[in-house]
């Protein structure tokens, strides 16, 4: 059953003195972290926010993130968190489209899309002796969360989720991982991803449990979280899981407080899982999911059988099938797209009617993925029907990338592709082709897409081609530019610091 015991104000007593969440900056119950939220809340309310308006959140990882969208909750708003390491144009153009109300952000210099802004320095700590909040009254139509996630257009659109979402998914995660109130989760994903929200967050604080916020991964300092703070699960990406695997031998941590860990967001390798079980100790669950779907669909079990190579199992309340063309389900073996129902199927895109019904129009949510479910009903991925490209665990879309490079006045066509990484998974490679007698850089082109991109959509190569290859309709041949990529052909690896910020 769906409940929404994530919220401060439904929270049973017992909880109140109960450890609840934690960064390096502080340490909060939840009581106190309730007065918190009714503070900032009533600082929201001061700029405007009221029920239906929309709160932009663009923080790094820490405690204030959740206060802030959870005060919005209190108000009966959406949050919208937004990618601290966006550029301005990217995070205008979501602040813009979200019509957000007000950005909390980090300061004065940071985005704020032309809208009013609160620094998190400037939150308020405590509610004002002479002011009142009124009473609330969240139900599960509300919607909680706009997630932004690219599409086949380019532009990112806003995904529309409502509490009913978000309480299912806690509940769902709560019930097939069995969290209760002696678990304790380590946070390290990024919270402007539904993962961190659900996983990390809400299911926890639902049943009593507790949570750490890591503002970032480095494996170092992620090992000694471990082993003064004895978290009992975290959820990760394989990038994440490759660093720590990679780690010298002699780096040796306690991990025995961990009963289990989970891997999704991207493909792992049977031998990645395998490897990190081996060295830590702790049962590795791998996943799947997608914002659309707020976060999972399928996942291994803990005590269950935990196939390697597959995703798991449909967690509870959800139906996880698989389609053919023509929209009939096919059975057990046979491949075709990753289709779903569930109580934690988004809304909806915002304000994108089209793009809504081709997602879930006949009633199922297309995932865009291609899959086979065995006999048993677990999920092993195959394929993915779209272009995206995961890096690291982070979703790249070519066409976002291309439109940066069309913009160049030089630019005649452009295409981007995934390229393997050994570490990444895939990082982003561009091929241009230019007008006549015009002369181009690819160092400019990378300047140009340093400005409005996000440093990980930034090709690590980009290749001036005299034409690019076209399919026999005119279209650009992806599958040809792809077979330039293998080994041999000289395309660079990121750099260390690139690869720690994945």
């Amino acid at each position: 059953m769906t409940t929404l015991a994530y919220l401060p104000w439904l929270r049973p007593p017992t909880f109140d003195e109960l450890p609840s969440v934690r960064d390096r900056r502080c340490e909060l119950t939840y009581a106190e972290f309730a007065v918190w939220v009714d503070a900032v809340a009533e600082q929201l309310a001061e700029y405007g926010v009221v029920p239906g308006s929309t709160v932009a959140i663009m923080l790094p990882n820490r405690v204030e993130l959740l206060v802030a969208m959870v005060a919005a909750w209190r108000l009966g708003a959406a949050a919208t968190p937004i990618n601290p390491m966006f550029t301005a144009t990217e995070a205008d153009y979501q602040i813009a489209d979200a019509h957000a109300v007000i950005v909390v952000n980090a300061g004065p210099d940071a985005p704020h899309g032309g809208r009013p802004s609160i620094s998190v320095q400037d939150l308020r700590w405590a509610p004002l002796t002479n002011r009142t909040l009124p009473e609330p009254d969240t139900s599960a139509n509300d919607i909680a969360l706009l997630i932004y996630t690219s599409g086949s257009t380019g532009r990112p659109k806003g995904v529309v989720l409502s509490h009913g979402n978000i309480g299912a998914m806690a509940s769902m995660m709560s019930t097939h991982l069995e969290i209760t109130r002696d678990d304790h989760c380590l946070l390290v994903l990024p919270l402007f991803h539904v993962n961190a929200i659900c996983v990390g967050f809400l299911t926890p604080v639902a049943v009593g449990g507790q949570l750490t916020v890591m503002e970032r991964f480095r494996a170092g300092e992620f090992l000694d979280a471990v082993e003064s703070l004895r978290p009992t699960y975290f959820s990760a990406v394989p990038t994440i899981y490759a660093h720590l695997v990679s780690q010298p031998a002699d780096v040796v941590a306690d991990t025995s407080s961990i009963r289990f860990a989970i891997c999704g967001a991207a493909p792992a390798s049977k031998e990645l899982l395998a490897a990190t079980e081996r060295r830590f100790g702790f049962g590795l669950v791998e996943g799947y999911g997608l914002t659309e779907a707020t976060c999972a669909c399928t996942c291994n079990p803990v005590d269950g059988p935990r196939k390697l190579g597959t995703v798991g199992v449909p967690l509870p309340r959800q139906r996880v099938a698989v389609m053919n063309e023509d929209g009939t389900l096919l059975p057990p073996g046979e491949r075709g797209e990753v289709v779903v129902q569930g109580p934690n199927v988004m809304q909806g895109y915002l304000n994108r009617a089209e793009a809504t019904a081709d997602a879930l129009g006949d009633g199922w949510l297309h995932t865009g993925d291609v899959g086979v479910l065995n006999e048993d009903g677990y999920l092993t991925l195959v394929d993915r029907i779209k272009d995206m490209i995961i890096r690291g665990g982070e979703n790249i879309y070519p066409k976002e990338i291309e439109t940066v490079l069309h913009s160049h006045p030089h630019v005649r066509e452009a295409a981007v592709v995934g390229a393997a990484d050994a570490v990444l998974g895939e990082v982003p490679v561009a091929y241009v082709s230019t007008y006549p007698d015009s002369a181009l850089d690819a160092d400019d082109l990378r300047a140009l897409c340093r400005t409005h991109l996000t440093k990980i959509k930034v090709p690590v190569a980009i290749e001036i081609l005299d034409a690019l290859p076209k399919n026999p309709i005119g279209k650009v041949d992806k599958r040809a530019l792809r077979t330039l990529t293998p080994a041999g052909r000289s395309i660079p690896a990121p750099t260390s610091t690139t690869r720690q910020g994945a």
